[in-house]
């Protein structure tokens, strides 16, 4: 019920609740990103070279040419979350026509540039629509529209984008996990027992918060590899530092109040004590914390696929997107680097609003 009535509040405050609107749907385009993309091949990684940097609103017709060796098939929850390989491989054209058994398309290399290419009616078209081959190229062969334009590589980037959506939540979601439980764990000892354990916990606390955020997840990234999931754990190995030190300093005040000391004098486990006693009080301030750390991972994830050690090509990333097109920005396609750029900046600042909002509804003083 306390949920409830928090959330209520928070939709309440029109910032917190756009907030909470575009973590939402974020959270849905990411995972049902095969779904919504307009290309759904695994990492939204089809290649069409020709249509490399395209502007956003770019139109071309794409002829399907059955590929020689058909992938296999996938069930429904395989394909809903790693895609569906290409059956096909599409070349761009500008047009086509059927000429006996031939059929002959205006291949499209580049703005008023284009050749003729030549296939074999039984190539292109299946057997039961081979009496009237045209009719069913005209309904093949459908003009695809790029709404955000493509890569560098000719890759769609809408699709990319909601791909890449996957990485940011899911490195968000498990740095906050991996990070609250480390934090958890070793900030409640350290301010309920005090003592040895808690200098300690302090002397390491200190050691990692002198070291720069970015070069201690580098120091991680480089001992445990590069990887989908090793980055993740890099990053929320680093992040536990803020939340330990957090949490301790709200266990040093409650270990002091009378109701904790009511529960000693009843003799209650220490273990008692902190997971039904003091761990609810500290609630509010770990939630505040966790939409922080939200952020923070997310901006990691994309520092690091920018600087080449974050998610590896072709999985789609939005650092590893300003990557590879930063350069773009001193073009006529600066597209290609702000549209990745404004989703994170949108995203992270969604994340501090609500952690904002958080703070402010919680805030006892109130």
């Amino acid at each position: 019920m306390a949920s409830d009535t928090l959330l209520r509040r928070l939709l309440r405050r029109p910032p917190a609740a756009l907030s909470l609107a575009v973590i939402a749907l974020t959270a849905l385009l990411a995972v049902f990103a095969y779904v919504f993309a307009p290309d759904s091949t695994p990492d939204a990684a089809r290649t069409i070279v020709e249509l490399g940097a395209k502007s956003p609103g770019f139109t071309i017709r794409l002829l399907p040419v059955p590929r020689t060796i058909a992938p296999e098939k996938k069930a429904a929850l395989a394909r809903l979350f790693s895609g569906t390989p290409d059956r096909y491989q599409y070349i761009p054209i500008n047009g086509f026509w059927v000429q006996g058994n031939t059929v002959f398309a205006r291949h499209y290399m580049d703005d008023g540039l284009e050749d003729t290419l030549r296939f074999p009616v039984a190539d292109l078209v299946p057997p039961d629509f081979r009496k009237f081959p045209e009719n069913y190229l005209q309904k093949a062969v459908q003009p695809q529209t790029f709404h955000l334009g493509t890569d560098r590589y000719g890759r769609d980037i809408l699709s990319r984008l909601l791909v890449g959506a996957r990485v940011s939540m899911a490195v968000g979601t498990i740095a906050v996990l991996l990070s609250l439980s480390i934090g958890i764990f070793l900030g409640m000892i350290a301010g309920y027992y005090r003592g040895v354990t808690d200098s300690a916990v302090m002397f390491l606390i200190n050691i990692l918060w002198a070291i720069p955020t970015l070069l201690l997840v580098f120091a991680i990234t480089i001992a445990i590899g590069k990887g989908f999931w090793q980055i993740f754990i890099a990053i929320g190995l680093t992040l536990w530092v803020s939340a330990a030190r957090l949490i301790r300093g709200q266990v040093l005040v409650l270990r002091e109040m009378d109701y904790i000391q009511a529960a000693r004098a009843l003799g209650l486990s220490d273990f008692r004590i902190l997971t039904r006693h003091i761990l609810p009080n500290i609630a509010g301030p770990l939630l505040v914390l966790a939409a922080g750390n939200f952020a923070t991972a997310i901006l990691l994830e994309a520092g690091l696929s920018f600087l080449g050690l974050g998610i590896q090509p072709p999985a789609p990333s939005w650092g590893g997107m300003i990557k590879d097109h930063y350069n773009f920005l001193v073009t006529n396609r600066p597209l290609l680097a702000l549209i990745p750029g404004a989703a994170i900046l949108i995203l992270v600042y969604a994340f501090n609003i609500l952690g904002n909002a958080l703070r402010d509804e919680l805030d006892v003083r109130r």
